[in-house]
């Protein structure tokens, strides 16, 4: 082929590229090939071409070979570059940069910008394989080639800048290569000459990019030196260059002059420089001045951590002996030295260990043995090995030490380490001796070293006073360790107390305290010594300077010491709030040191802050119990707050312990001030046991200390107190020597008189130890004048009559006044013995109270002994402003009171009675309770004033007779010779029901007044006494005491008939009566009389004569509502309506009644219409009584009674009437309780409906109130029952089971001890609750009991016949379960009907007979039982038998209705009976019945559903829910068969509403049976 043919294949091969014909371009190729074997153009196209088609290899081999045939054309380089790029493959990539360097060749020749592309990319992938010297070597052409080409300077500065940024991870590389740094040094060189301004920031940037890379190559330090040098003589304030000149010294350990200016001009530029710290720390570490090397290095370590510099901090602070500081450190510095700088990390650990060795605690010992085991080649190293024996030491693992110790001492024997472990060794040991000669030799072998001589020198202290004392040991040791260590304070410590303890020279001691101190700032020890020799000189400013200094770098706590003694300090002058505030910072520091809790409780108290005291203390009695101190200033701190029985538990703790005087002293005072206390509140018989306490102890405090007047004046003190008893009580067992009697015994029993002398002689003694104290003598005077008060004169020669104690009573008041006449109550008390009688000096008693109330007055003392003086001498008017002026003064104080009420009792005020119980609510004072006690004896004996205002606010409104009761039990206690008194106590007890009590009373009045003759007191009081007697149910003696008396009042006479009634005496008790009757002085009198002598005459059965009697009283000029009432109820009781009725209208006529006269009203009335029959009207009378007087307890509770047995529907109200009577009165609700139960029990509310007020519940509230009432026992038996019946009617198992025979034996016992009066009505409850007990058991199945319990009691009375009939209930009930409900024989149905016959007025008898006829089929026989039953509850009168057996013969009857008999008798039956029942009363039951007998007669009928709807549709509580349910089951029913679908709806919502689920399943079932 020719040329030509060449240049047109290559043409179509072009034309082929344009066209994307790669195949025809091979072609075409292919052929130009075979013509031209080296034609470039063809191999160009082909490498194309294949590239294109996606054949890398072809291509590849195509354009080397277009290369290779002509290496300087750019087209073959620019294909394989694009081939490189595009395909992925690594022996492409790694071509890549030979083909880009040969482009930037071929490119630098003729387009200078694809030169610089090409350079770009090559630096990239140079860049990214981390080739940085190619990379160095692409960037120097990249210059060169800018500079050619005529860059400016700054373009040329950034090229450099780039090429130094791209160049600085050469330093990261494990291997550097010089001839890169070396071309990056040179780029840094080229850039600051080329880098314009200087100085400039570009400039500075660059400067310090350059001192950057030269500090990272250490063959380039002069280099480095020389570019810090340079950028800070152009940059003088720059820190960097110093910064890395610091850090090269410190990392070669440079510590030269310049290196030290170079960190001296640093921390100039930058004082928080931490290289600049770290490196003059280093510095001053190297030289020896360890406490600057601490405080910079600390410095320098918070501004940068660093491995060297917390090693160099743990050496310093190991130097000055801060071992646990110099073992933290080592430990951060451990932390964050790199792994590889093994030489660093051991010697971070010897420092660390040597530290842990020095330091205490077990826990520091393990942490030494641990860096032990990271030290290489640890065990090879004698010295570690010592230090390691010390750890094991310091453990108490003193065997492995002495292992240890073998080994070194085998290989090493003057091994001064191992030497002085060995004297550490047998110090532990005790071998004092032995450890000496240890020490001695190790300090032989190091003579440099402070320690050693520093532990022989605290050995020879430790060894005992001889050593101590020996100069040439202790202290020469002592010092020689000092001047070798000049920082281990423990040796100045010591030094200090050998100059305070042996050399006594304290200004030395101090010194080395301080010098101790300033070394280490933690050894509180030392501090403290310094500051209390500082407080001992009297040098208080520096002590405090100290303290204070301290306690400014003491972090919250710490610094207990320093603390402690401030707060002391300030304890001591006064300043108790900054004490306290640095005793509780003291005690944050350690909160388990009790003195400090002691002195932080001193310093409350003196605050006066008493609780917080008390806190304080017992926190340090809990600390140290065996702290007396803190026990016995809780105990006067509860003292001082009044607390005084707490504080006695206090001192008890002390004083059980041992004799502690001030405890003895509190605890006498204690029990002395409660025995006051308890005298203020009459309770003598505390009093005296108290006081004789206290005199016990304040002995055993005499006995110790008998040179302290205080004691004695205390003792005095307690035995005077007895005055204030009566004189039987004043019995008090004292120390024999305190008697005055022969120390025969050990205690003595002294009277009252007897312990008042003897109170005498301690104030004597008191005032031989202090006689110018004029308190002692007015003490002693007080004394005297009690003496006299209480004495009358003995016969004894040797014993003072009362007027000579008088007489030594004033002398001692004037001794008093000499030595203080400024004090008023000394002139007081002079007034007061003045008045005395034997004395009466009245005008010198006046001039004392006027001389004390000039001293003071404000003196209501005086004022008031002033006011008495003037009632004394009748001057009424000046005594009443002295009194006024008294209670100006103070009202409160119930001398003055009683002042005034005896001058409104001289005048005859109305006031006098409010004024006496004013008194008696101010305080207990005798005068005061006697005469409120007499004003309220008087009001009550005047019987004509009850409806007056004044009874009402006195008596009645102020609950003046239990505050007077109150009152004078409290004088009778103190004064017991006093028959007026008692006479007033008696009759106060018998208005209050308190028999027992009057009749104690009345007697002891009466054998007070025995030594009198007959007088008018005599007479009432054996009145009184036989009416008490009369009370408490002695009849005889109260005849025999009536008898003793005159009779010739009408009240004894009267009193003498009762008795004789009460005692049986009835022939006798009617002549009493009849005597009286002629005594008596008006007709109201005799009527009284009159109805006493008919109840009498009826009680003997003369019924005539007892009417005769009580309608002779009704026609008296006054009759009286009692005989009347008494006529009513004789006829109530004969059955006689007339009668009844009659006397009860007269009695009604007689106007409005108050209190029990209303109830006995309502109770006649309502039982006069339950025997007419008129039952419902009961219930109406009762209810309409309680609306009338809502606040009379006795009326509601008469309503809960007549309720359940009259109007039994309304039980649930009759419970909420008893409820209420419990609520007024508690004396009626004892018995309301049990009538609250029967309606409860009637309703049938047991636990399962209401869990907490239900029958059970109030029956057992009222068995706890009423133990002894047999009616509450069979209450809560029938409770029980009912809790039973339930539980059976619910399916669950009784709780209340075999609790018959219990109740039974509880009710029989309690009827036997009832009176006799109630004894038959007790008889019939003990019937009823045997046959109650019978049908609990029947009702368990348990007849085998039943029948064994009717068979004991038949074995005591054969013939009862109510337990006849409850056998043979029993039997009945065995025989109908055995026959299997057979037949019974004709002659059994006999023999049941002769039982109940037995028992005529047994209703439930005759309901039982008729149910025993129903089961055997005899209906009309049940039918004639019934009707037995009802005439029988007519005749009776029991309306609830009634409707029982109304009800219970119409369900008989509705029984064949139900099953369809024919005939229209029982239908009638059903009529008749329901419609009787109605006309009692209305009765859900018989409406029920109506209804079903219209369902079975005319089912589909409007009437049949208008009645079952009247029974459905009521209201809540209205009906029972049995009935309710009854009637809704026949009206759906009824509804369903006519197919009334709405009304059906209806029922079905009123049956969701109220919770009637069984309907609902009832309807489930009828309509699933139906489909």
């Amino acid at each position: 082929m020719s040329n030509k043919e060449v240049k047109a294949a290559l043409k179509s091969a072009r034309e082929a590229i344009n066209n994307k014909e790669f195949k025809e371009v091979l072609r075409h190729c292919k052929a130009v090939l075979k013509l031209e074997k080296n034609n470039y153009n063809a191999w160009v196209f082909i490498g194309k071409a294949a590239s294109e088609l996606e054949q890398p290899d072809q291509s590849q081999a195509a354009y080397k070979k277009a290369a290779e045939l002509e290496p300087e054309q750019l087209l073959a380089w620019q294909g394989l570059a694009n081939l490189y790029e595009n395909t992925d493959q690594w022996d492409f990539k790694d071509e890549l940069p030979n083909v880009y360097q040969k482009l930037v060749e071929l490119y630098a020749r003729t387009d200078k910008n694809k030169s610089y592309d090409m350079i770009k990319k090559l630096s990239d992938i140079y860049q990214s394989d981390r080739e940085y010297l190619k990379l160095a070597k692409v960037w120097l052409q990249l210059v060169q080639l800018k500079e050619e080409e005529g860059a400016d300077k700054k373009e040329l500065v950034q090229l450099l800048q780039k090429m130094t940024q791209l160049l600085s991870g050469c330093f990261s590389d494990d291997e550097q290569d010089n001839e890169t740094q070396q071309h990056l040094i040179t780029a840094f060189e080229k850039a600051m000459v080329l880098t314009e301004p200087v100085p400039g920031e570009e400039h500075r940037k660059l400067s310090a990019d350059y001192i950057k890379c030269l500090s990272k190559l250490p063959h380039e330090e002069d280099k480095m030196k020389e570019a810090c040098q340079s950028m800070l003589s152009a940059y003088p304030s720059q820190t960097y260059p110093l910064e890395v000149l610091c850090g090269h010294y410190l990392k070669t350990n440079n510590m030269d002059e310049d290196a030290v200016s170079c960190f001296s001009r640093l921390l100039e530029l930058a004082p928080n420089s931490g290289l600049g710290h770290l490196g003059l720390g280093t510095k001053a570490l190297l030289e020896g001045r360890y406490k600057e090397a601490v405080d910079d290095l600390t410095k320098g370590i918070k501004q940068m951590s660093s491995a060297a510099g917390w090693c160099s901090l743990a050496e310093a602070q190991f130097k000055i002996h801060r071992y646990s500081d110099s073992a933290a450190s080592s430990s951060q510095g451990l932390n964050v030295c790199a792994k590889d700088d093994k030489q660093l990390r051991d010697k971070l650990l010897r420092l660390k260990l040597e530290a842990l060795v020095r330091c205490e605690g077990e826990q520091a010992a393990d942490q030494a043995l641990e860096a032990f085991s990271q030290i290489t080649e640890a065990e090879k190293d004698p010295v570690l090995l010592a230090l390691k024996g010390r750890a094991y030491l310091n453990k108490g693992q003193t065997d492995q030490t002495l292992k240890l110790l073998s080994d070194l001492e085998a290989s090493d024997p003057n091994l001064s380490q191992g030497l002085f472990l060995r004297g550490l060794a047998r110090l532990a040991e005790g071998q004092l001796e032995l450890a000496e000669q240890s020490f001695l030799q190790a300090a032989k072998e190091t003579p440099d070293s402070g320690e050693y001589f520093f532990f022989l020198g605290k050995l020879y202290w430790d060894m005992g006073s001889e050593t101590r004392k020996d100069r040439s040991k202790t202290h020469t040791h002592l010092l020689k360790a000092a001047k070798l260590d000049p920082h281990l304070g423990c040796a100045f410590r010591y030094l200090g107390h050998y100059y305070r303890e042996v050399a006594n020279d304290n200004a030395r001691a101090q010194g080395c305290y301080r010098k101790a101190f300033q070394l280490n700032s933690e050894d509180a020890e030392s501090g403290a010594a310094s500051v209390d020799l500082s407080m001992g000189q009297g040098d208080m400013d520096s002590a405090l300077a100290t303290l204070e200094s301290v306690i400014e770098k003491a972090t919250p706590g710490s610094a207990k010491w320093a603390w402690m003694r401030r707060g002391l300090y300030f304890l001591k002058v006064g300043e108790h709030q900054q004490a306290i505030s640095d005793l509780q910072a003291a005690l944050r520091a350690d909160p388990e040191d009790w003195v400090c809790w002691e002195c932080l409780g001193e310093a409350y108290l003196n605050r006066r802050s008493f609780t917080a005291a008390l806190k304080a203390f017992g926190k340090a009695h809990q600390l140290q119990p065996g702290s007396i101190y803190s026990i016995y200033q809780t105990a006067a701190i509860k003292q001082t707050l009044g607390k005084f029985k707490e504080a006695v538990d206090e001192y008890l703790q002390i004083t059980t312990q041992q004799d502690y005087v001030p405890a003895l002293k509190g605890l006498g005072e204690c029990q002395l001030s409660l025995a006051k206390s308890l005298m203020e509140d009459s309770r003598d018989g505390g009093a005296i046991d108290l006081i004789q306490q206290a005199i016990h102890n304040l002995f055993r405090a005499v006995q110790r200390r008998p040179d302290l007047s205080c004691l004695w004046k205390l003792l005095g003190d307690a035995c005077t107190a007895v005055r204030v008893v009566s004189p039987h009580r004043a019995q008090v067992a004292v120390p024999t020597l305190l008697s005055g009697f022969d120390a025969s015994t050990q205690d003595r029993k002294l009277n009252q008189a007897q312990t008042l002398k003897a109170g005498e002689r301690c104030y004597a003694h008191a005032l031989k130890l202090m006689p110018e104290v004029a308190s002692l003598w007015y003490d002693l005077g007080f004394n005297y004048y009690h003496q006299a008060t209480i004495s009358p004169c003995p016969t004894d020669e040797h014993q003072n009559c009362p007027s000579l104690s008088l007489k030594k009573a004033q002398q001692c008041l004037k001794k008093a006044i000499q030595m203080d006449s400024g004090n008023y109550s000394y002139w007081s008390a002079l007034g007061v013995i003045s008045m005395c009688k034997g004395l009466e000096s009245y005008a010198l008693a006046q001039h004392c109270f006027i001389k004390s109330i000039q001293a003071e007055p404000n003196n209501v003392v005086a004022w008031t002994n002033l006011g008495t003086l003037y009632l004394k001498k009748d001057n009424i008017e000046l005594a009443h402003e002295a009194f006024k002026i008294a209670q100006s003064l103070e009202p409160l104080y119930v001398n003055c009171w009683i002042g005034q009420a005896l001058i409104a009792e001289r005048v005859g005020s109305y006031d006098t009675m409010d004024l006496f119980r004013h008194t008696t609510e101010l305080s207990t004072h005798m005068e005061g309770v006697k005469g409120y006690a007499y004003w309220v004896c008087c009001t009550l004996l005047d019987k004509s004033n009850r409806d007056s205002e004044l009874y009402r606010y006195n008596i009645v409104q102020m609950n003046a007779t239990s505050a007077a009761h109150v009152a004078l039990c409290k004088y009778t206690e103190r004064i017991q010779s006093d028959p007026d008194a008692f006479i007033m106590l008696g009759y106060l007890n018998e208005h209050l029901q308190l028999k027992r009590q009057a009749l104690q009373a009345y007697q002891r009045a009466v054998e007070l007044l025995q030594s009198t003759s007959s007088s008018d007191v005599s007479v009432f009081a054996l009145g009184s006494y036989a009416r008490a007697l009369c009370n408490s149910g002695q009849w005889e003696e109260a005849v025999q005491v009536y008898k003793s008396t005159p009779l010739q009042d009408l009240s004894d006479l009267v009193g003498l008939a009762l008795a004789y009634c009460r005692a049986g005496l009835i022939p006798e008790s009617i002549s009493a009566y009849e005597r009286a009757l002629a005594v008596a002085s008006n007709e109201k009198e005799k009527a009284y009389i009159l109805t006493a002598l008919a109840l009498l005459q009826h009680r003997q059965g003369n019924l005539d004569s007892a009417k005769t009697l009580l309608f002779k009283c009704s026609v008296l000029k006054e009759p009286i509502s009692e005989s009347l009432l008494c006529l009513c109820a004789l006829g109530l009781v004969h059955r006689d309506a007339t009668l009844a009725a009659a006397a009860l209208a007269e009695l009604l006529k007689q106007g409005a009644a108050s209190g029990g006269v209303v109830e006995q009203r309502c109770l006649l009335s309502c039982s006069l219409l339950a025997l007419q029959g008129n039952y419902s009207a009961v219930q109406r009378e009762a209810s309409r009584a309680v609306h009338s007087n809502p606040g009379n307890p006795s009326l509601w509770a008469l309503l809960s009674r007549v309720t359940p047995q009259y109007f039994p529907r309304k039980a649930r109200g009759g419970a909420v009437a008893g409820h209420i009577a419990c609520l007024f009165s508690m004396t009626q609700g004892k018995r309301a309780l049990l009538y609250s139960g029967v309606n409860q029990v009637a309703c049938g509310r047991h636990s399962g409906e209401d869990r907490h007020r239900n029958a059970l519940k109030t029956m057992q509230k009222a068995v706890l109130l009423c133990p002894d009432d047999p009616a509450t026992w069979a209450g809560l038996m029938a409770a029980c029952h009912t809790e039973n019946a339930s539980c059976y009617l619910s399916g669950s198992t009784p709780r209340r089971h075999s609790l018959e025979h219990t109740l039974m034996s509880v009710v029989s016992e309690k009827v036997r001890s009832v009176e006799e009066m109630a004894r038959p009505l007790a008889q019939a409850l003990e019937g009823w609750v045997l046959q109650q007990a019978v049908a609990g058991l029947m009702q368990q199945g348990q007849l085998e009991q039943a029948e064994a319990l009717c068979m004991q009691v038949l074995n005591v009375s054969p013939e009862h016949p109510a337990v006849v009939l409850s056998l043979t209930q029993v039997q009945c009930q065995r025989l109908l379960m055995t026959d299997g409900g057979t037949v019974l024989p004709e002659q059994v149905l006999e023999q049941l009907n002769k039982a109940v016959m037995m028992n005529p007025t047994n209703l439930g008898a005759w309901h039982w007979l008729a149910e025993v006829y129903r089961s055997q089929g005899l209906l009309v026989r049940a039918v004639m039982a019934y009707r037995q039953s009802l005439q029988l509850a007519l005749q009776l009168g029991a309306h609830s038998f009634q409707v029982g057996s109304l009800l219970r013969l119409a369900l008989l009857a509705l029984g064949p209705c139900m099953a369809g008999v024919p005939g229209n008798d029982w239908k009638d039956l059903v009529m008749e009976a329901t419609t009787e029942v109605l006309k009692l009363g209305s009765s859900p039951m018989a409406l029920l019945f109506q209804a079903l007998l219209q369902y079975v007669t005319k089912m589909a009928a409007r009437e049949t559903r208008r009645l079952l709807e009247r029974l459905v549709y009521v209201s809540s509580g209205d009906f029972p829910v049995t009935v309710v349910q009854v009637a809704s089951w026949y009206l759906l029913r009824h509804l369903l068969a006519k197919n009334d679908q709405e009304l059906v709806n209806v029922l079905l919502q009123h049956a969701k509403t109220n919770g009637n689920q069984r309907l609902l399943a009832f309807y489930s079932e009828l309509t699933s049976s139906s489909s």
